[in-house]
């Protein structure tokens, strides 16, 4: 079996952070420990993994990344790189980011935009666009989760910052059934949200596809599909354009855990991409779930 380096790793110990997004549900209301990963993780092939920040309270960053780190530095678990919260947004970035200058563990940064209190456009303001570009000086990512009817905005971020790489997380979020022609999006709501047409997400991957500065993470679409339908054949419309989009040197796996629960477990997320992946080479799955990993993230 093709072993898999996971590149969206998420966990929380509730008992020492405050995530607040948590609170109105209880399957995330619960803290989700390494130990936990590991049991879910040990029927996939599970090699190595990338923390992805979760999105703590204001004032907790720094305490997220030393505790992320910690991790890092053990023996006994897969978690070998992290992706650590921040915002580029704020004036004092430059000083936040640069104390972690040097550490090999640390890949990259990420804020969610997709939250309601997040504007449309949020990504572009001056400030934002600068620190992003410092992130580049310094060789580190920037990981764009934000609503599938905003990749618009995500494109004008990766013109404004070519030397910075941006990972666009979970396919741009897009509804798979809306993508494999089974779900009518309906008219375009007044709060477009996550709100999306075919033809748009086709084109706005398509788009971001062409910057050579922006990669795909195959990740996340279970979250988004009906937890009744997880199938190869409902979701591989959205993984194979990303793919295709894409290409075969620009795509890395991630498993969403556990986010991912929301639908289907971990295993069953990787059997159906597995699935999915099947009838294409061993190279290509071998880069998607794999080789791309170790070469982006600096794995070794």
């Amino acid at each position: 079996m093709q072993p898999l380096i996971d590149t969206h790793q998420h966990l929380w110990d509730l008992s020492k952070f405050n995530l607040p997004w948590t609170a109105s549900s209880p399957l995330f209301n619960q803290s989700y420990l390494i130990e936990q990963y590991i049991e879910a993780t040990c029927n996939a092939a599970v090699e190595k993994a990338v923390y992805m920040e979760v999105d703590v309270a204001p004032g907790q960053e720094v305490e997220e990344a030393e505790y992320i780190l910690k991790l890092c530095e053990q023996d006994d678990t897969p978690t070998c790189g992290a992706v650590i919260s921040g915002r580029p947004s704020e004036e004092n970035f430059d000083a936040y980011i640069k104390q972690f200058t040097g550490n090999k563990y640390i890949k990259g940064i990420r804020q969610v935009l997709h939250v309601p209190e997040t504007a449309a456009g949020y990504c572009l303001n001056p400030t934002f666009i600068h620190n992003i570009r410092l992130l580049g000086t310094l060789d580190l990512s920037f990981d764009i989760c934000i609503r599938p009817s905003e990749l618009s905005d995500a494109l004008k971020l990766a013109k404004e910052c070519p030397d910075t790489l941006l990972i666009i997380d979970h396919c741009g979020n897009a509804d798979p059934a809306i993508v494999n022609g089974s779900k009518d999006p309906g008219p375009r709501p007044h709060d477009v949200g996550f709100w999306h047409t075919r033809q748009q997400w086709l084109d706005d991957m398509n788009a971001l596809a062409e910057r050579p500065n922006v990669i795909c993470k195959i990740s996340g679409i279970v979250a988004r599909a009906d937890p009744n339908n997880i199938t190869a054949s409902t979701l591989a419309a959205t993984v194979n354009h990303c793919i295709d989009s894409f290409g075969e040197d620009r795509v890395v796996f991630g498993g969403d855990w556990p986010v991912c629960l929301i639908s289907t477990s971990y295993q069953g997320w990787v059997n159906v991409l597995r699935e999915i992946i099947a009838e294409r080479s061993q190279t290509v799955q071998r880069k998607l779930l794999y080789d791309n990993a170790v070469r982006i993230y600096n794995l070794g």
